[in-house]
């Protein structure tokens, strides 16, 4: 089976209903963004912190997968797929994906403070009152602005593994994330779905652009995908 790698962002998230939080101004829900999302701003406001993700947890149960997720779960019945995610929600688990890579971690888990940083399984509030087995308080298991970002590797390894590319709901303009295209074999093809792209297809070797949001282009492209490279079977969302 050919690999397929997709490289998803806000955007395929924004399409269930799930807030991409930045704003034009670079505000998330009216904060700072080192407010909320970075170690500095943990250390000065927990309970600010923990109540910003709490939040975005809650909202996970609000929501379902859309077509765009559910497309990609049903080619794994064609290609090799793996999902490498900027989002931090579960919804290609839910919609059937079960190759997920989380570059910035997960709502929910819960992670220690402590120097084993150990990762728990949470669907709840995280409080200020809640420990580790260890002790130590617990905090979201987000990766933040200026830590690093523990599966980067393994992400540039399936990358440079892939038969074919997938970029859909993100920009590729936030760093460390946006390198990852940098370690693709030469002639591979790149498939870009964005409603407003930032690329054009004279940018880089082999690109195809899909001007159209995840839900509705996925599938579209799904169907070229398996004509093209795995018979004429098309998988349904």
């Amino acid at each position: 089976m050919k690999k397929i790698v997709v490289l998803s962002g806000a955007g395929m998230s924004a399409d269930s209903g799930i807030n991409t939080f930045r704003d034009s101004g670079g505000l998330w829900e009216g904060h700072d963004i080192m407010e909320v999302a970075s170690p500095q701003g943990f250390r000065r406001n927990p309970t600010l912190v923990l109540d910003f993700y709490n939040k975005r947890r809650q909202q996970l149960f609000e929501v379902v997968p859309n077509a765009g997720h559910r497309v990609l779960a049903a080619l794994e019945a064609h290609f090799t797929m793996h999902i490498v995610t900027q989002n931090v929600d579960d919804l290609h688990e839910r919609a059937g994906s079960t190759r997920v890579l989380h570059l910035h971690g997960e709502l929910l888990k819960a992670r220690s403070t402590g120097p084993q940083q150990t990762v728990y399984p949470w669907k709840r509030d995280i409080g200020p009152g809640d420990r580790c087995a260890d002790g130590y308080p617990l905090r979201p298991d987000i990766v933040w602005f200026g830590e690093a970002v523990p599966l980067l590797e393994t992400a540039a390894d399936l990358v440079m593994q892939a038969d074919i590319l997938l970029v859909v709901g993100t920009s590729l303009q936030v760093y460390p994330a946006a390198g990852l295209l940098g370690y693709k074999k030469y002639g591979v093809p790149i498939y870009l779905i964005d409603p407003n792209p930032s690329l054009s297809a004279g940018d880089m070797d082999n690109l195809t652009i899909l001007a159209e949001r995840a839900a509705t282009g996925l599938p579209i492209l799904a169907n070229q995908l398996v004509d093209t490279w795995h018979g004429s079977d098309s998988p349904n969302p």
